[in-house]
């Protein structure tokens, strides 16, 4: 079969599919080989840098800096123009040059200033853009035990909250700079009208400066308590909306509720310790500008009862006090925003420095042509551990899988049956020995062209949120037309069923056009018809079908069977003792090797669990 690309997932699972699989894949391997330890880490990814990041749109950021100098320049003219105007009213001279300077001044200031604030709202949406798409982008694509590790809620949480407050530090970055640059001009005119007046003001705002600064960095470890806490209760929350139907059959709500609401506690003290320490800043914003305000009018009167100073130059310096107090409340809120946002970037990169799944050089690696005569699939000493688990899920298992026919994998509960699955599709990796596809060691193996060769059933049915013409053609190279698409719909009978959906294939699935579960088994196995691969992995696949059904899907799995390597994964026995080869698992172990008769005949572990689970009408 040609080489097929393999498909990138674009789309979100419907359903619980993957998130209640029986624990064979929910944690990574010990490696206990050096020749066959997980593959090495990924170069380290690109990481969230704010200056790259602001410069990605040059333009736009260029133009939000010049409109908003031009916004501080007419607020810098006001008070010297009120100036002027004092002194035009003192002199008896006509006010209306001074009134229509400061009424454009005004004007062309609020025009730049909102104009720069679009510009930068446009920068910072950019740039959350980016960064959620890369942090997706990233997710979908690390090793399934990991995502499993860290949770849907909590890297929901890095693509949601994180990232828009990262999206929101491009207006502080901006800010900042044009708060700072403001309070200097301000300062420097202040200085030319009193320095003595000045000298106060600094000191004065110099106290508030470090008081604003203690707090500000205590605040960026609160944020980063508060996002970990987001994380867990929306982690929580997926979880037992996915299993809302258990919840409601088992009357589990209380259960549900005290636990969900203990992580709610959490977040509220996380949250109120935040609370308290941004209450913090304006009171001190307040004070430290009364302060400056009563020090300046003391120091102010002073020098006018001496002479020193005049009544004009006084309300222009006053005017000019109370102008300084918004920057420097914007550079104190500026910061303690900044930290938020650089607790989110934090977080941000920390995800983005998990390494995927496919190998470094996957790249650069061209996919091996598959030996003619070589069985599909061969497993050579194999074991595998899952982290934190006490024994092994594999230990040393050795078989192989023929190149064309139908194997059966069995055993009892825990056996090992859906870990070698997984190690076969590569979603997790051998600790010691290893596997061979198609004639090649999986290490050889680029991770697309492995899986293009495979196509995959889980024991959920999983389908993605989207048409049910794209979850058909998943895994293909190409488009199927709609012969093909209608062939593949007859072959598993839902022909009727999708002909009464809204849109017909078009239709979008999930929420409200949900399927059955049978409805979506049926499409998932329709999937694997068109997906025309080497291997088709078929994890529990009669779990929800009928009598009538099965004897459909045995008609289906028997026509993959003649052009692929099937391997099924089983409890109902009924379902596998035609197949070809069968594959007796225990305790991570391979206890025996052949077709159905023969392993009634020689092995009893076999025998054994062919009554219990059939009664001794099928040992024969």
């Amino acid at each position: 079969m040609a080489d097929r690309p393999a498909p990138a997932p674009t789309a979100a699972p419907v359903g619980a599919a993957t998130t209640h699989t029986a624990g064979t894949h929910t944690a990574t391997a010990h490696s206990t080989d050096p020749h066959t330890a997980p593959a090495p880490a990924a170069p380290a990814p690109p990481q969230v840098r704010l200056r790259r990041e602001l410069a990605a749109q040059p333009v736009r950021l260029a133009a939000a800096l010049a409109l908003a100098v031009v916004a501080t320049a007419a607020a810098l003219a006001l008070p010297l123009l009120v100036r002027r105007i004092v002194g035009d009213f003192s002199g008896h001279r006509s006010l209306a040059p001074g009134l229509l300077m400061m009424a454009a001044a005004a004007l062309v200031g609020a025009a730049a200033q909102a104009l720069s604030g679009f510009q930068l709202a446009q920068v910072g949406e950019g740039m959350t853009y980016r960064l959620r798409t890369a942090l997706m982008v990233h997710a979908l694509r690390l090793p399934l035990p990991v995502v499993r590790a860290r949770g849907t809620g909590e890297l929901a949480a890095r693509v949601t909250s994180d990232a828009q407050l990262l999206g929101q530090v491009v207006e502080v970055a901006m800010q900042l700079p044009l708060a700072a640059l403001s309070v200097l001009a301000t300062l420097a005119v202040m200085l030319w009208i009193d320095w003595v007046l000045t000298a106060v003001t600094v000191a004065a705002l110099g106290l508030l400066t470090a008081l604003v600064l203690v707090i500000t960095r205590r605040m960026r470890a609160n944020v980063t308590g508060q996002q970990d806490a987001v994380g867990r209760i929306a982690q929580r929350f997926t979880a037992d909306l996915e299993a809302l139907t258990t919840i409601k059959a088992y009357r589990a709500e209380p259960l549900a509720d005290r636990v969900l609401a203990e992580d709610a506690e959490h977040l509220r003290a996380v949250s109120l310790t935040g609370a308290r320490l941004g209450a913090l800043v304006p009171a001190v914003l307040t004070l430290g500008n009364q302060f400056a305000m009563i020090a300046v009018i003391l120091t102010g009167g002073a020098r006018l009862a001496a002479g020193e100073l005049k009544v004009a130059a006084f309300a222009a310096f006053l005017l000019y006090l109370l102008q300084t107090v918004p920057s420097v409340n914007t550079l104190a809120t500026g910061f303690g925003r900044l930290q938020a946002g650089l607790a989110a970037r934090d977080r941000c990169n920390e995800l983005l420095a998990l390494p995927p799944e496919a190998d470094p050089d996957d790249a650069a690696r061209t996919a091996p042509t598959p030996a003619p005569d070589a069985p599909a699939v061969v497993f050579r000493a194999v074991s595998y551990t899952h982290t934190g688990a006490r024994r092994e899920a594999l230990c040393a298992a050795s078989f192989s899988i023929p190149r064309t026919g139908l194997t059966a994998v069995v055993g009892p509960s825990g056996a090992g049956k859906s870990t070698a699955l997984a190690l076969v599709g590569r979603f997790v990796r051998p600790g010691a020995g290893s596997v061979s596809v198609l004639g090649h060691d999986l290490r050889t193996w680029p991770l697309g062209a492995l899986r293009a060769r495979m196509a995959y059933v889980d024991q959920a049915f999983t389908l993605l949120e989207a048409s049910a013409r794209d979850n058909l053609q998943l895994g293909r190279a190409g488009a199927a037309d709609e012969q093909e698409l209608a062939r593949a719909l007859a072959t598993v009978g839902l022909t009727e069923d999708v002909a009464r959906l809204p849109h017909g294939l078009d239709t979008v699935l999930g929420r409200e056009f949900d399927l059955s579960g049978g409805q979506r088994q049926r499409m998932a196995l329709a999937r694997a018809l068109l997906a025309d691969a080497d291997i088709v992995l078929l994890d529990e696949p009669t779990s929800q079908l009928d009598g009538l059904n099965e004897l459909r899907f045995r008609e289906i799995v028997d026509r993959l069977a003649r052009r692929s390597a099937v391997v099924v994964v089983a409890h109902r026995l009924t379902t596998v003792q035609h197949a070809d080869h069968v594959i007796m698992l225990d305790h991570g172990t391979v206890v025996d090797a052949a077709d159905h008769p023969t392993l009634l005949a020689r092995c009893a572990p076999y025998r054994e669990l062919v009554t219990s689970q059939t009664g001794p009408s099928l040992r024969t």
